[in-house]
Order: C-alpha cells, then sequence, then structure tokens
C-alpha cells in the first residue's frame, strides 16, 4: 500500500512529465504579459490600440501553442519574437485592401484597376471636400437649399450645348433611370444590333426589364433599317434607344440608321429619342491624333432629346452618369425617386467640377488630364524609356531571367474603341530556362509585392508596357521588394 504524499507535495497527474524531465514545448511560452512588456508590443498599441494589440498576442501565443504541442522539447520562445509576430499581424491587418499599383498592362482605362487617373485638380478638389464641410445643397446667395447639380449643370451645358444636365452614379444608372422616367410600362424600340453587354454583367435587356419597360427590338444582328423603326412605332411607345456600341464593332453586310435620321423619325412621331454614348467623350480625340470617337457635343446636334454617357472612362474623371438634352425631359427624370438613390455624393462631385473645368482650356488638356496624356504618348519616348529601364530591371530581377526592349500595343479600354490600339513600347521578361512556370511565379511575385506590378503575359514573356507609367523610379523602387528566390528565377 503506497504511501501518501507529503503536505504541500503534488503527486503528477496522469500525463505529466516525469521528474528530471524536460517541459514539454507547448509550455515552454512566455505569458501574455510577457509579450506585452515588449517594443513590439508597445509598438502595436501605439498603432492599433490596447484591445487589439492582446488580442493579437493572444493569437499568436495561441497559434505557437498548437504548433508546439506534440512536439519534441525545445527552447524557449523569446518575448520579442512573439511581440514582432503580434506588430506584423496588426500592420497586415491594417493594410488597405485598396492597393495602388503600378499598371503596366497596356490598357490605359483598365476596369479592373479603377479605370481614369484624376488629374490633379480633380484631387486637390476632392480633398477639400472630404476635409470640410462644403455648400453640397445650400445656396450661398439666398441662404436657402440648393441643388447639388447645381455645381456641374451650367459645365455640361457649356461642354455639351444640352439644354439641361443632371448626375447620376454611373451611366447604367443613367440608362436605368430615363427609360425608368419616359418608357415605363410602354415600349423601347432599340435595334438587335444595338442590345450590348458590358463588363459585370450588364446587358442592356436586363436592364431595360428592371426600369420597367417593354422591350421592342428591330431588324437584325446586322442590319437595322429605317423603315424597321417607323414599323414599331404604336401608340405604346415610350421612346426610341440607340446605343453607341463602343465595345465590339459589327463589319462586313451591315447597317444601321443614323441618329440624325432617328431624330427626325422621333420628332415626327413625338416620341423621345435617347443615345446612349456608353463611355462618351467631350473633346474631338482626332485632334489629339487618335481616331474620332463620337462627342456629346456632336450626339446633342444631331437631334437627340437625352444623351447617356460616363464619367470615368474617355473624360477622365470619377465614377459618374450624365443625362443631358431637352429640359423637359431632365425635370421628369429629377423629378424621380430613384434620383435619390442614384446622386453622386460631394467628393465626386467636387472631383466632377474640377474636371469638368479642365475642358475650358483645350490647349493644355491633354497636359493636365491624365487619361489623355496616356493615350498620346508617343511610341518613340515610351521606347526610349524602356531602354534607359531595361538594364536596371535586369540588375533587379537577376541572371534567372532576361529583360529586353519590345515594340507592342497599347489598348483604351473600358469598352471605347476597342478596335483600335495604339503603337507602345515596354520591357519583356523572360525566364532564362524557358519556363512556363517560372514566369507565372514571376507574375505572382511581382503582383505581391508592397505595390504590385500588374502586366500581361505575351508571347511567352511577362511585356511591362510603358504606356501608363509616369514615373520610372517607381517601378524601380516596386522592383527593390522583390524577395530573394524572386531576383534568381525563382528556382
Amino acid at each position: 500500500m503506497s504511501e501518501p504524499s507529503p503536505a504541500g507535495v503534488r503527486a503528477h497527474d496522469a500525463g505529466d512529465a516525469p521528474s528530471g524531465a524536460p517541459e514539454p514545448a507547448s509550455r515552454r511560452l512566455p505569458s501574455v504579459d510577457a509579450v506585452l512588456k515588449t517594443e513590439a508590443a508597445r509598438a502595436a498599441r501605439e498603432r492599433h490600440g490596447r484591445a487589439a494589440t492582446t488580442a493579437a498576442v493572444r493569437t499568436v501565443i495561441d497559434g505557437a501553442r498548437a504548433t508546439a504541442r506534440g512536439a519534441p522539447p525545445a527552447a524557449p520562445l523569446a518575448p520579442e519574437a512573439l511581440g514582432a509576430e503580434a506588430l506584423a499581424l496588426l500592420d497586415a491587418a491594417a493594410a488597405p485592401s485598396l492597393k495602388p499599383v503600378l499598371n503596366l498592362t497596356g490598357t490605359v482605362l483598365h476596369t479592373n484597376l479603377g479605370r481614369a487617373i484624376l488629374a490633379e485638380e480633380a484631387v486637390a478638389a476632392a480633398t477639400v471636400a472630404m476635409r470640410q464641410a462644403v455648400a453640397l445643397e445650400f445656396d450661398l446667395s439666398g441662404g436657402k437649399r440648393g441643388e447639388r447639380d447645381d455645381h456641374v449643370r451650367a459645365l455640361l451645358l457649356e461642354l455639351t450645348g444640352a439644354e439641361a444636365a443632371t448626375v447620376v452614379n454611373n451611366n447604367a444608372a443613367a440608362v436605368l433611370i430615363t427609360l425608368n422616367t419616359l418608357a415605363a410600362d410602354r415600349d423601347s424600340i432599340v435595334s438587335r444590333g444595338e442590345l450590348i453587354e458590358i463588363g459585370g454583367a450588364f446587358r442592356m435587356p436586363e436592364i431595360m426589364a428592371r426600369a420597367g419597360t417593354r422591350l421592342r427590338e428591330i431588324g437584325t444582328t446586322n442590319r437595322t433599317h429605317l423603315r424597321d423603326y417607323e414599323g414599331a412605332l404604336t401608340a405604346e411607345t415610350g421612346l426610341i434607344l440607340k446605343v453607341h456600341t463602343s465595345n465590339y464593332r459589327i463589319e462586313g453586310f451591315t447597317a444601321e440608321v443614323s441618329a440624325r435620321d432617328l431624330a427626325d423619325l422621333a420628332r415626327a412621331h413625338g416620341v423621345p429619342l435617347v443615345n446612349d454614348l456608353g463611355s462618351g467623350t467631350l473633346c474631338d480625340l482626332s485632334a489629339y491624333g487618335l481616331v474620332h470617337e463620337p462627342t456629346v457635343r456632336e450626339a446633342v446636334a444631331e437631334g437627340a432629346d437625352i444623351v447617356t454617357f460616363s464619367g470615368d472612362k474617355l473624360l477622365g474623371g470619377p465614377q459618374t452618369g450624365f443625362i443631358v438634352g431637352r429640359a423637359e425631359l431632365i425635370a421628369r427624370i429629377n423629378k424621380n425617386p430613384m434620383k435619390r438613390a442614384l446622386r453622386v455624393d460631394k467628393i465626386r462631385l467636387a472631383a466632377l467640377e474640377a474636371t469638368l473645368k479642365l475642358y475650358r482650356d483645350p490647349d493644355r488638356l491633354a497636359a493636365r488630364l491624365p487619361t489623355l496624356r496616356f493615350l498620346t504618348r508617343k511610341a518613340a519616348d515610351l521606347a526610349a524609356e524602356a531602354e534607359r529601364l531595361a538594364p536596371e530591371v535586369a540588375a533587379r530581377l537577376g541572371a534567372g531571367f532576361t529583360v529586353s526592349v519590345v515594340a507592342c500595343r497599347s489598348q483604351i479600354g473600358s469598352g471605347a474603341l476597342p478596335l483600335e490600339t495604339l503603337e507602345s513600347a515596354g520591357l519583356a521578361l523572360r525566364p532564362a530556362s524557358g519556363s512556363g512556370r517560372a514566369l507565372a511565379a514571376l507574375s505572382d511575385a511581382l503582383r505581391r509585392l508592397p505595390v504590385p506590378v500588374i502586366g500581361r503575359v505575351d508571347d511567352q514573356a511577362l511585356v511591362l508596357d510603358l504606356r501608363c507609367l509616369d514615373d520610372g523610379a517607381a517601378l524601380l523602387a516596386a522592383l527593390d521588394a522583390l524577395p530573394r528566390e524572386a531576383r534568381h528565377g525563382l528556382a
């Protein structure tokens, strides 16, 4: 029969390490308090607060305990190491998910990368609107409530020649509210060749259904005639809709009716013509050496009763949708209850006003508006920049990759002028081994940089098109952060 344990001496529980045996690794961890006293934890409290830091320390200790459970004995983890891990965890969680990137895809208005970069004037105006109260809907002259559209209405009328104008949060919203206001429970006539689909599953027939109008499609995919429109007009017709097919072209045996002829037909039958320009532009791009795209002023002059277009594509401003045209129709649209749900905020209005004002000075527009500046850059200038950067980039990538200067083609993007490309130049990065896996790994490594570098894969190379690169030093600084394995071919 065993003797009872002496007073004050605890008998070993089942599973305890025998006397003299080293402690399990999971027990050789510092306390939460010990970690919180480290310099890293103090820095974490300064940046992220006490509660978040304590929770992060508990998380890393729990993670270390789970890793150590069942592991052979090891040296105890230092509190400093766990404090640094907690700080890194908090810093990563606090980093914005909407990260700045270097757009070297060759697509100027890249939808997935935010489309237009705003002019410095627009950035400054938006910053003021964010930092302080502004007279958004307040008439300073009379001390009464005003309208937020007033801040840009006069500019839009000046630049488009329209009678009236209003603004919503994008062009899809502009089309939606226009159809709902002018043709709810009535027919909207549109050519089959103009029933577009754009990114994000925006399909014109579905937008029309949501707007409460009945789609009356006419003609065929490739040919629609004036007689097709005439034959579809009835007492149930709410409007005629013309859609600019900005993101595709139908070529070959084709026919379409001009906006001017449709305007005459619509006027003769007392129904409005709505011309959706999609991207839309306020200036003649051919004046800058680009292919002509129908301008909003041209669409208004051709007789459209309503013209809709975007603000963040060729116009080069913030995401907005414009509706310009006849005053009586714009007044009806503004009374639609949807208008409040689709309106733009003070930040975008401030940026938009500043952007529109740049169009008053066409001689300096290309220098001040980033979108137009990118579109008009000369291939020879881009090639010279590529020659300068090539050896610097090669030095940062190491022996695992070759870097060569290549001629390439840029595109406008966001559905604008889809068949038109621009002569450009860039850098072609190729694995020295010719391995496709190494190329994919390099693309992945560049996307994971603190400032991600986004290119495109073409002809078994990662091509960095320089058209949208304002500062070559920014590219080199981004590549300086490449991990060691990426610099040696990601072997």
